[in-house]
């Protein structure tokens, strides 16, 4: 059976009302009640799952490979770059950190334009081409603009992109090379989007309005499929398709992960799995009204004229009726609303750069502070299987998340000249960083966690540091070493970590070595009792282990 001999046919059904209206016919809103948000629905004629599956399998890597599912009638107006079939990574470091064993990242900074938002723009353009539209109006806050003005380059149309007062200047300037003409506001973006709409009506130009939502959650759905697909293949050797126990976002318009969440309804609607993920809604808690809303127990929120983030493109102040279906699916699937504060995003985006070397946008910073205080309060389980979707590349904010001080230089002007290594300036340069050398003695039978401490301890100036897989051979290189610090595990086979405690606290030569205790363990009163009266600091995995925590136990040493 092959895709050119069915025949497809679209509706758009109204979220709220239910109305049916065909693809092209839609007009930004439902005819009867004026809803926006509207969930296509597909006719196809003998389309059979298995044997789709199976033609699937020999499809490039791309998100088109679903075109059945998706609003498109001729794969010939398709507009592509290879968007799609992004990197589903799993966590090694930041995992053990957080004592998760699942924990996944889908890596969407890999898109044509860097972001998740080139599947909104392939979908948008794909069917404005099939609309013979050759010019369009958009208002965003970067990604969106970006990827459409560089598929409406490939497809010949015309973009106009309207971006509110906090929009990067590099987001712009980006856009401006695909050709793109750029209007800088000094509003907000709700009323950016307002402007562009009223010039769209005044100029007679298309406004990406109703497309822009059909195209953001069916694009969006693909990667539903994707995760599926792609998780099968990890946990269950690919004899079928697995959906994750959560899927975190940073959530502003929230239309993005109600197409997610229609994907993964259709895939059990199909058989292709058995359950439904939770959701985890992360917001900035500069502009929160879904999370104030859920909080309070509320289906709707309170829109919030002004946003108190710097981060733009999570600055949606009214979700409308998207919390709505949102909260509506947290309600049946299970779920959590969060909100991080800037601080804690950029934060977290230095964490996941230093600790898995993946480098993200703002939105995906947030998404992550939100996933460290849900696993800190045990909203997530450690055996919980986690996806987080990150959603761009930091560029252009390494400064605000690094700061001014971010490097050690050396002046090799002399050098340059004399084509010989500057001893004498080298040499002055490592004295300045210290001399002082700080013992270390690390006690973690899992691998990646001691890693992971391991080379943090390392990389602060004038530290040695020593690991032992187990309590045993942890106690002896206590003995040999007479470290400044002890680091141990509590759960540990044979000799646990309250055994190496209660041997260092009864030898006299070991007694006043400080010890931290990092713990996957639920402790019980008594437990926790004893700690704080054996150890300097005790900590549960999922907080974290960041050069501040290090440099706070270094600073104890002096």
């Amino acid at each position: 059976m092959t895709t050119q001999a069915r025949q497809k046919l679209i509706n758009l059904e109204c979220t709220y009302c239910h109305t049916e209206t065909p693809l092209y016919a839609f007009k930004g809103e439902c005819p009867n009640c004026g809803e926006k948000i509207m969930k296509p629905r597909y006719e196809m004629e003998g389309f059979d799952v298995q044997a789709w599956l199976k033609e699937i399998r020999n499809r490039p890597e791309t998100l088109w490979r679903y075109h059945e599912l998706l609003p498109i009638y001729d794969t010939n107006n398709i507009v592509t770059m290879g968007e799609g079939g992004t990197p589903l990574i799993k966590s090694r470091a930041l995992a053990a950190s957080l004592g998760l064993k699942h924990l996944y990242i889908k890596d969407e900074r890999q898109g044509p334009t860097g972001s998740f938002k080139d599947r909104q723009a392939t979908v948008a353009i794909s069917t404005l081409v099939e609309m013979d539209v050759d010019e369009v109006v958009v208002a965003s806050t970067g990604n969106v603009a970006i990827a459409y003005a560089a598929y409406g380059a490939r497809a010949g149309i015309k973009l106009w992109g309207f971006f509110p007062k906090l929009t990067p200047s590099e987001k712009m300037r980006e856009a401006a090379l695909y050709g793109a003409e750029i209007i800088g506001t000094t509003g907000t973006y709700d009323q950016t989007k307002a402007l562009a709409a009223s010039f769209a009506e005044n100029k007679g130009i298309f406004l990406d309005k109703g497309i822009k939502s059909v195209a953001a959650t069916e694009g969006m759905k693909t990667m539903a499929y994707e995760i599926a697909e792609q998780l099968g293949n990890e946990l269950e050797d690919g004899q079928r398709w697995r959906s994750p126990d959560w899927y975190l976002q940073g959530v502003s318009g929230g239309l993005g992960p109600i197409g997610i969440g229609n994907g993964f309804e259709e895939m059990h609607e199909f058989g292709l799995i058995d359950k439904m993920p939770a959701f985890g809604m992360i917001q900035s808690s500069g502009c929160a009204p879904m999370v104030e809303a859920f909080n309070r127990g509320q289906r709707v929120a309170t829109p919030l004229e002004t946003s108190g983030s710097v981060i733009v493109t999570l600055a949606t102040g009214n979700p409308g009726r998207a919390y709505e279906i949102l909260f509506d699916y947290v309600q049946e699937h299970g779920g959590h609303f969060e909100a991080a504060t800037d601080e804690e995003a950029f934060n977290a985006i230095r964490i996941l750069a230093r600790h898995d070397g993946i480098s993200v946008e703002p939105a995906t910073g947030v998404t992550f502070a939100g996933l460290f205080k849900m696993v800190r309060q045990g909203i997530i389980k450690p055996d919980d299987v986690v996806v987080v979707n990150a959603s761009g590349h930091t560029l252009p904010v390494e400064k605000r998340i690094l700061g001014e001080r971010w490097q050690n230089q050396v002046d090799m002007s002399n050098a340059a000249r004399s084509h010989t290594v500057p001893t004498a300036e080298l040499s002055s340069a490592v004295r300045r960083m210290g001399d002082d050398f700080r013992r270390v003695v690390v006690i973690e039978d899992n691998e990646a966690a001691a890693r992971l401490m391991v080379r943090i301890l390392k990389a602060r100036e004038n530290s040695e540091v020593y690991l032992a897989d187990n309590g045993a051979s942890g106690l002896t290189l206590i003995r040999e070493k007479r470290p400044d610090l002890v680091i141990t595990d509590l759960m540990m086979p044979d000799v646990d970590g309250f055994s190496v405690i209660e041997s260092m606290k009864s030898d006299n030569t070991l007694q006043q070595i400080p010890i931290v205790v990092v713990t996957a363990k639920e402790l019980t009163i008594q437990e926790r009792d004893y700690l704080s009266t054996h150890t300097e600091m005790v900590l549960q995995k999922g907080s974290f282990i960041d050069e501040a925590m290090i440099e706070s136990l270094m600073q104890r040493l002096n």
